[in-house]
């Protein structure tokens, strides 16, 4: 806390929200608690049924159940304040909170990206070489992957905060969005911040960009190798690698936006960060139980479970 105390004169970010309409934000916090709810129960069904059913411990299911995890924290970091915000006339946010809030938020984004190129290697393997799958995607090398993950999540997030959290704060306070958004924090800080900007651009939007160019590619691989083949396994895994890559589009797209191509335009901003942070960790578990029909086997053997244990008990 001293580090701040010394640079900055706020204690406080003023955060503007969506609407200043009350009956438009009633509207906001209705859609924003069902959507969070649904990524909640969505995102902990997928954990839970990998943990405990056993026809799910594969290593395409171990790297989902991280997914979804991550995903889960990711959404759980801000949402749950946005909602109460909205039955709030005034919404503002701590300094220190507003710090912590940006570095998990970057943390999880960075471990959630580690995580869909781990998955695109899993698929890469399981297709492009199946004789070698169990061999390549042994234990270790998944743990490996999950290790990564948090590794690059950390590295991601401490490489741009250690910068912002030593600038100094003594003017406007007022963000323009629904949780502290690193690129609009920054340019609240009274002194130059082109380099520190050039930083986050560099290590969020390129990054992010980069990454996605890569997946797109090994993707195609995959779906040209299978165009050579005309079984059902080639059917079942052109339907898991459609899932796959609609969640890396889901994820990647406004992450480039916001921190490759900033826009102008604070509306778009907003409704991109929205997507990123709350929609996607919703639609995820949906697109995954929806396509894979292993999945919602699980999840339905797991209700008969449930319900069967009660009825006995």
């Amino acid at each position: 806390m001293d580090i701040l105390s010394k640079n900055t004169s706020i204690s406080e970010f003023i955060l503007l929200g969506l609407s200043h309409s009350h009956e438009i934000q009633i509207f906001f916090f209705v859609i924003f608690f069902l959507v969070y709810v649904a990524a909640v129960v969505g995102n902990l069904l997928i954990v839970i049924s990998v943990i405990l059913d056993k026809h799910l411990h594969s290593p395409m299911y171990f790297l989902l159940a991280n997914l979804s995890f991550f995903d889960l924290c990711l959404s759980s970091v801000g949402t749950p304040k946005v909602i109460a915000d909205f039955l709030r006339k005034h919404k503002t946010i701590s300094l220190w909170g507003c710090m912590v809030q940006m570095y998990f938020m970057h943390f999880f984004g960075g471990g959630e990206m580690s995580l869909l190129i781990a998955m695109a290697i899993d698929r890469y393997v399981a297709i492009c070489k199946p004789l070698h799958y169990q061999t390549i995607m042994n234990r270790r090398m998944l743990i490996g992957f999950l290790v990564l993950s948090w590794v690059v999540g950390f590295i991601h997030t401490t490489s741009q905060i250690v910068f912002l959290v030593g600038l100094p704060f003594c003017g406007p306070n007022v963000v323009d969005s629904i949780f502290c958004d690193l690129s609009l924090v920054i340019k609240l800080a009274c002194t130059d911040t082109y380099i520190l900007e050039l930083l986050v651009i560099v290590d969020s939007g390129l990054l992010s960009l980069v990454c996605f160019i890569l997946l797109i590619i090994s993707y195609i691989i995959m779906f040209v190798t299978l165009w050579q083949h005309s079984s059902r396994a080639s059917s079942k895994a052109v339907s898991t690698l459609s899932a796959h890559i609609t969640v890396v589009i889901l994820f990647f797209g406004p992450a480039i936006f916001i921190y490759a191509f900033p826009f102008n335009s604070y509306s778009v901003d907003k409704f991109l960060s929205v997507f990123y942070s709350i929609i996607t960790p919703f639609l995820n578990p949906i697109i995954y139980t929806l396509r894979n029909q292993e999945m919602k086997a699980a999840i339905k053997r797991l209700s008969s479970q449930q319900i069967g244990s009660c009825v006995f008990s």
